[in-house]
C-alpha cells in the first residue's frame, strides 16, 4: 500500500477530529449574556464567593450568618451600581481575605493550579502521538527472503506432518 492511499485512507479519522474539536471549542467559546436583573447579578457574584464558615458550599447555597452578611453587602454595592462584578469581588476578597474565592485568581501561584494540569495533558497527548507514529513507523517492516523460506518450510512440515 503506497503512503498516499495510506494518507488519504486516514484523512476521514482526522477530519472527524477536527469537525469535533471545532464544534467543542465553539460550545466553550458561547458566553452566556450574563446576569439581567439586580437578583442574578447579586447570585452570580455569590455563586463565586466561599462561605467563610462553612465547608464546601458557595455564599450563594449557604444559610449560614456570615454568608447571609456578605449576601447583603453584594446586595448593597450592586444597588450603588458604582462596581463591576469583579470588583465586587474584589471587595468582599479584602475584607475576608483571599480564602473567600471559589475560583483561584490568574496571576502568580494560583494560576499556575490551572496551568499545569492543562500543560501537562497537552505533553501527555503529545508524547503519545509522537510514540504512536514511531510505533507505526516500526511495523513498516518487510519480510526477507531467508525468513520467507523458513515459515514456508515450517508450513509445508505442519500440514504434512498434521
Amino acid at each position: 500500500m503506497s503512503s498516499w492511499h495510506r494518507r488519504l485512507k486516514s484523512l476521514p479519522g482526522w477530519l472527524l477530529a477536527l469537525f469535533v474539536f471545532v464544534v467543542l471549542m465553539a460550545v466553550g467559546i458561547q458566553r452566556d449574556s450574563g446576569p439581567s436583573t439586580p437578583q442574578e447579578r447579586i447570585d452570580a457574584v455569590a455563586q463565586r464567593l466561599a462561605c467563610p464558615t462553612c465547608d464546601g458550599e458557595s455564599v450563594f447555597e449557604s444559610r449560614g450568618s456570615a454568608s447571609v452578611a456578605i449576601k447583603k453587602e453584594i446586595a448593597r454595592l450592586v444597588a450603588d451600581g458604582q462596581l463591576t462584578d469583579g470588583e465586587i469581588v474584589k471587595n468582599i476578597e479584602s475584607s475576608f481575605g483571599s480564602d473567600v474565592l471559589l475560583v483561584p485568581s490568574a496571576t502568580g501561584i494560583d494560576s499556575l493550579v490551572w496551568a499545569l494540569p492543562v500543560a501537562s495533558g497537552v505533553l501527555a497527548i503529545v508524547g503519545l502521538a509522537l510514540a504512536f507514529r514511531r510505533w507505526q513507523q516500526m511495523s513498516t517492516t518487510t519480510v526477507s527472503d531467508a525468513d520467507a523460506v523458513l515459515v514456508a518450510s515450517a508450513r509445508r512440515k505442519n500440514r504434512d506432518g498434521a
